[in-house]
């Protein structure tokens, strides 16, 4: 992607909807994404992501062109997107397992 400033930011995808920090990126910082400049109302810790654009609650995060996780709110555009606002992706629910090794809520 070329002609955005994504400061400390990495797009790893084109098809990738989050930007992934570098380096740990201060509050303040202005970044300037496909919708615009957009500024950091938080700090961002380093590998840490934000929100390339506007996510609907729902909608599936994107990271290396890969789902690694599904929106539980809506997320603005330059937004960090962490544990608060996503569940995980990577794992079905159904193949989780209890410590004594039995799949939760499931009876064999």
């Amino acid at each position: 992607m070329t002609g955005f400033d994504f400061g400390p930011f990495l797009l790893l995808s084109d098809k990738d909807n989050v930007l992934v920090a570098r380096a740990n990126a201060p509050e303040g910082l202005v970044v300037t994404l496909e919708s615009g400049p957009t500024t950091l109302t938080r700090p961002i810790p380093m590998a840490h992501k934000i929100a390339r654009h506007a996510i609907a609650e729902g909608d599936t995060i994107l990271k290396y062109g890969m789902p690694i996780g599904i929106a539980t709110a809506p997320i603005a555009a330059g937004a960090h997107v962490h544990i608060h606002n996503i569940r995980s992706a990577y794992t079905a629910t159904i193949s989780l397992q209890d410590a004594d090794g039995v799949s939760a809520g499931v009876s064999l």
